[in-house]
């Protein structure tokens, strides 16, 4: 099959999203990762393209060699380490990001990709993904053991999960996730401190906070090297985002165990009366809402004379109908939700969000209802 591998991706036809295929469980037995099932996508794109000398250009993630006791046999990563010493495979710290960039810098030649993945962290950089169905192929299982290429729809991504994929990709990156693919919020919930006395990277009292890197189940710093000091529970927050006719106008930090006013002029809470002109202000009592956050999760209750309208996401971030808050009754104030003080004037969550809802997030990650391959014109998740 080495052949079929040129070691470079501009004498590629097609680019494989090598650790994706070959952890994908659906494909050539129920081992954690095989390389047969990167060879059995190459047999497929020979009788896609009818070249048996098809050239593929596969990308990998570091973390597909370890550890190699999931692999289906020994053997697969002794070739398979031969094959990057030799440059036949290109290894990468995050290979999707890399193969689409390698999709780009090949726009002209319409490179394709074979890859189960939908690339959603990445539609804000790469644009071109949302909608595409002409420049991803999908193996699925075929008959007596063989993969077939499906064309991989990708449909468009709302705003709400590019941004949810965007916080996971970043946990994920930091090897912040447990085996069962959860957040490690027992690292993520602490504040943490660098032995070097000159590195403030971690350091409570700055603007950003970086997170901590995982190496060997340590939490290490990215710039030094070294293990890291527990510096104390690290709050909650979230952030709202106060909307003036559809334009941002301030944003606050609400931490968690906090009770927070807002309205035209509340005591001690988000006063809006700057932002607004006269008319508007007077619409809004001086304490219209008040947010709270406790355990992980954020509320949002009207105490208002005029009263407020809310409406929810979906998890894909899709806004529901506009219903009347009832008075003094708290209710969910998720990522994406908004409130509506007055018409014109919005209070919204970003999709910054707690470790309780990251970890919720994470598990449902996956969408209820994936578009259909092989579709010839999707342009949403429907």
């Amino acid at each position: 099959m080495e052949h079929n591998l040129p070691g470079a991706a501009d004498q590629a036809g097609f680019l494989v999203d090598l650790s994706n295929v070959v952890r994908d469980r659906r494909l050539g037995g129920p081992a954690a990762r095989s390389l047969h099932r990167f060879r059995l996508a190459v047999e497929a794109l020979a009788r896609l393209t009818g070249d048996p000398g098809v050239q593929v250009y596969p990308v990998a993630d570091r973390s597909l060699l370890g550890p190699v006791g999931e692999f289906a046999d020994r053997a697969e990563v002794t070739v398979l380490r031969r094959w990057i010493g030799e440059g036949l495979v290109e290894q990468v710290g995050d290979a999707d990001q890399r193969i689409l960039e390698l999709m780009e810098m090949t726009g002209a030649a319409r490179t394709r990709a074979v890859t189960g993945d939908r690339f959603t962290a990445h539609r804000r950089e790469y644009p071109w993904v949302q909608g595409n169905t002409d420049r991803f192929l999908k193996p699925v299982a075929g008959p007596s053991g063989t993969v077939r290429l499906i064309p991989r729809v990708m449909g468009v991504c709302t705003e709400g999960e590019i941004s949810r994929a965007d916080e996971l990709a970043a946990f994920k990156k930091q090897g912040l996730l447990k085996r069962s693919d959860q957040p490690l919020t027992e690292v993520v919930n602490r504040f943490w401190r660098c032995p070097e006395p000159r590195c403030s990277a971690y350091d409570a009292r700055g603007g950003r906070v970086l997170l901590p890197r995982m190496h060997n189940g340590v939490p290490t710093c990215e710039l030094h090297s070294l293990s890291l000091a527990d510096a104390g529970r690290r709050p909650a927050m979230a952030q709202l985002k106060v909307m003036v006719d559809g334009k941002c106008k301030g944003r606050y930090t609400v931490e968690e165990g906090s009770r927070t006013g807002v309205g035209r002029q509340p005591a001690g809470g988000i006063a809006l009366y700057g932002l607004l002109s006269p008319a508007v202000a007077a619409r809004i009592s001086r304490e219209h809402v008040v947010v709270s956050a406790d355990g992980g999760i954020l509320l949002v209750h009207d105490v208002s004379t005029y009263g407020t309208r809310m409406r929810t996401t979906d998890r894909h971030g899709r806004p529901g109908p506009w219903r009347r808050l009832s008075p003094r009754q708290d209710r969910r104030f998720g990522p994406g939700d908004e409130v509506e003080l007055t018409p014109g004037v919005v209070l919204t969550r970003s999709n910054r969000r707690f470790p309780a809802e990251l970890a919720a997030a994470w598990q449902n990650a996956r969408p209820e209802h994936p578009a259909p391959e092989g579709a010839s014109l999707p342009t949403s998740l429907g």
